[in-house]
């Protein structure tokens, strides 16, 4: 198979399970016990702690939480600190574009709880224009959730400058930086966040796992209790195999980004030429130049239905999506095309080709030879 879908899963680096596996047999003690074996396992965790800190560039470890993966990172951080600091203000801002764990969320927090909701729209390449989100701040406004990269279209947001307007508000900052946690250069400091998600899965690392930095005098009333795990931020035991398997990932992808990321966009750029080249109805959304490395988001043409190419180009071999893994299997066009401007008949042509570590030379040419053809053949079907 040619596995282009990155965006969703990526397999484990065989480095990532060989750091694992002592905490998945003989080292599997409890990390809250005082007898050794557990001192071992809470040894684990507080190394693995420190190894994601200094990659984050934290002040210090203990803004390391760890969780069970992106979608609870998001849920602890906007609820979190939305409840903690409700009596300061009751604004939320966010972008049209957010993973469903956000908007959902953030919608919820709405409707159930009285919260005054901002989404704010973005541009035809699914950019958030920094001077919207300026004049959508007010003195109430306690909360701004912004993503790092769209999982759906690619496109990187100006977070950076985004988190040095708000330095100058009182609103906290929010960035769900799930997918680019293998493809930036994440720097807590210099992106002026408050608090970042992060999913080990996205990067070689196993799933299960995650973790939310929280910057230190970040309020944040916690839904979970319990134990006190993770400074009582997070109650229950600790997976420890996977806190293990996500530093050691986290590790390995910043340390490789720079070189992996050339690779990547040289492929990518041959994937992009080669298929508009064949396919004269595509183009390709998101921002141009402003996107993941190896992050390909096709529009067919009208008339082309996104699950019928996934369908086809499964029995050719190849592994693609139409956007989120998390909303595959739906009948309708994606939120994040729909607040770009994309119409709705073309929106639902959309095809994602997300390329990862494995991904091939022979595998884009491949590609390039055998999609095209499916598309026209489905063309004729629609007619």
């Amino acid at each position: 198979m040619i596995y282009l879908d990155h965006s969703a899963t990526t397999p484990l680096h065989p480095e990532v399970l060989a750091a694992m596996m002592p905490y998945l047999t003989t080292q599997y003690g409890n990390p809250s016990s005082l007898y050794r074996l557990g001192q071992q396992a809470r040894q684990a965790v507080e190394n693995s702690r420190r190894r994601v800190a200094a990659r984050l560039n934290a002040a210090a470890p203990r803004e390391i939480v760890f969780t069970g993966g992106g979608t609870e990172s998001d849920n602890l951080a906007l609820r979190g600190i939305a409840l903690a600091r409700q009596a300061e203000g009751r604004q939320l801002i966010t972008s049209a574009i957010e993973h469903e764990a956000v908007l959902a969320t953030m919608e919820a927090l709405a409707t159930d709880i009285g919260f005054d909701l901002t989404v704010l729209p973005v541009d035809a390449q699914g950019r958030l224009r920094v001077a919207d989100l300026a004049a959508a701040l007010r003195p109430e406004t306690t909360l701004v959730s912004v993503m790092a990269a769209n999982n759906e279209v690619g496109t990187v947001q100006p977070i950076a400058e985004i988190g040095a307007l708000l330095r100058r508000h009182t609103a906290f900052f929010h960035v769900d930086a799930v997918q680019a946690g293998g493809y930036l250069p994440i720097d807590v400091q210099a992106w002026g966040v408050d608090a970042l998600s992060l999913s080990a899965h996205k990067f070689h690392g196993p799933k299960g796992v995650g973790l939310l930095y929280l910057r230190r005098g970040t309020p944040l009333h916690s839904p979970v209790t319990g134990g006190g795990q993770e400074a009582a931020l997070r109650s229950g035991t600790h997976n420890v195999a996977a806190i293990v398997g996500f530093a050691e990932a986290f590790e390995l992808a910043q340390r490789e980004r720079a070189a992996k990321n050339q690779r990547l966009s040289a492929l990518r750029d041959r994937l992009v030429a080669g298929l508009l080249a064949a396919l004269p109805e595509a183009r390709l959304s998101g921002h141009p130049t402003e996107r993941l490395p190896g992050h390909v988001s096709l529009l067919l043409g009208a008339g082309i239905a996104a699950d019928m190419m996934i369908a086809a180009l499964d029995m050719a071999g190849i592994a693609a999506s139409s956007g989120s893994a998390c909303a595959s299997g739906r009948n309708e066009a994606s939120h994040v095309l729909r607040a770009m401007g994309v119409p709705e008949d073309e929106a639902l042509s959309a095809l994602r080709l997300t390329l990862g570590d494995g991904t091939t030379d022979v595998e884009i040419d491949q590609v390039i030879a055998q999609l095209p053809p499916l598309v026209a053949r489905l063309r004729e079907v629609a007619l």
